[in-house]
């Protein structure tokens, strides 16, 4: 029960790696608040909390919008007084183009969610974790924040900004005792890789299952992580086990982008 009575704001935790590591949370003890767009989705993940013995909030926010955000953190803190761990984990696939045929609109729509709502959610958080003197926030990035990723490039560069934003504040916190940390997923199995294959294979005019083997192909150990998998990183890397850890990000790629 690593998390007893702590409390967690988990960002896109409606379904997928988000879901994952709310139960994660929940099955040691931690209070998480569910934050995402979803208002069924987040309560239905709510009772599956609720039936592990915890209390978790339903906060339904649009991260795109700074004033969701503050309300979320501000509802956090009247329900449980502070903010142990922030993780930053919603994220959207953005289109699957050439950069020379997204639109300004979607290439916005994807820094807004995955660069500017975790700013905003951090922003936010900043405050409560620094009057406590403690706190870990941890990025949810991308395999793709370190190398290009031709036909996904608001993706990309969301995910190349995430890293940026996560040694910043990591410089910037340390003295507070606040920990900031980015994990990097490659293909994750689940909802959303599925969805990345098949607009792939659409946009390259191939089937959905050669996509899928070239994806399992890329890893040195021929399999794709799961939710859960990546979710027991994110767990200890919130954890005393990794105190004197801060400014680093962690690849959970099965052997995808080795350096």
């Amino acid at each position: 029960m690593r998390f007893k009575q702590q409390t967690i704001i988990v960002t896109g935790s409606g379904y997928g790696l988000g879901k994952a590591v709310a139960l994660a949370f929940a099955r040691e003890g931690g209070n998480v608040v569910l934050a995402a767009r979803s208002r069924d989705k987040l309560a239905a993940v709510a009772d599956e909390l609720r039936a592990l013995g915890t209390r978790p909030l339903v906060a339904v926010t649009d991260l795109a919008r700074p004033a969701d955000v503050e309300a979320m953190v501000t509802q956090t803190l009247a329900t449980y007084g502070g903010i142990d761990v922030l993780v930053n984990n919603s994220g959207i696939a953005g289109p699957t183009a050439l950069a020379r045929d997204i639109t300004a609109d979607e290439w916005n729509e994807v820094i807004d969610v995955n660069l500017n709502g975790a700013f905003y959610c951090c922003k936010h958080c900043c405050g409560p974790m620094i009057e406590a003197r403690r706190g870990v926030m941890i990025n949810v990035g991308s395999v793709a924040g370190r190398f290009g990723y031709p036909r996904r490039t608001p993706y990309a560069a969301s995910k190349w900004g995430l890293i940026g934003l996560n040694h910043s504040l990591a410089e910037e916190l340390g003295e507070f005792g606040i920990r900031v940390n980015a994990v990097l997923p490659g293909p994750i199995l689940g909802e959303r890789i599925k969805n990345v294959i098949r607009d792939r294979a659409a946009a390259e005019g191939r089937t959905y299952e050669y996509v899928e083997k070239a994806f399992t192909r890329m890893l040195a150990l021929k399999r794709m992580p799961t939710e859960e998998e990546v979710a027991e990183l994110v767990l200890f890397l919130a954890s005393d086990a990794a105190r004197s850890i801060t400014g680093q990000a962690y690849q959970v790629d099965g052997g995808q982008r080795m350096q």
